[in-house]
């Protein structure tokens, strides 16, 4: 009986590591380097992380699984472009932040944008592939709008 549940415990924390190892950069010239090097695009996350319950719900309900963590791996490059009202932020990250809010005109949180990083004359600009934002139903049904976005962009 310990060995299955030291197997079963191993097998959950493993799980639970995999979903932790996604890397979501905070610099979006970073990560459009990166976007572009891979060619894959870029999901940006517009989230109020320390007030929005909306975020925090699709955080814990899709962005923080397994089955996210492995289609991100593949799929895209992570960036988070939070607008948190209590944890603080460097002046330069506020208004990175700041200028891709009216760029992609966010209304409300959380709000995901996909898109395609392009360098012309050393500037990057977006070319926008679709946006979508909390999706009940968990991972598969978040999973299957971001799949139709980056179908009808290919």
């Amino acid at each position: 009986m310990k060995k299955i549940f030291i197997t079963l415990l191993l097998v959950v924390g493993s799980i639970t590591i995999q979903a932790q190892e996604l890397t979501w950069e905070t610099n979006l010239k970073k990560a459009a380097e990166v976007s572009m090097k891979t060619k894959k695009p870029l999901l940006l996350f517009f989230t109020g992380s320390d007030w929005c319950g909306w975020c925090i719900r699709l955080q814990n309900e899709v962005l923080k699984t397994p089955e996210f963590a492995a289609w991100a791996k593949q799929n895209v490059v992570l960036v988070e472009l939070d607008f948190p009202r209590r944890t603080p932020q460097l002046p330069d990250i506020q208004q990175q932040n700041a200028e891709l809010q009216q760029i992609f005109e966010i209304r409300g949180y959380p709000t995901i944008w996909l898109a395609n990083p392009t360098s012309k004359d050393g500037k990057t600009n977006l070319e926008k592939l679709g946006s979508t934002g909390y999706v009940a139903g968990g991972p598969s049904k978040w999973l299957e709008t971001a799949n139709q976005i980056l179908a009808n962009k290919k």
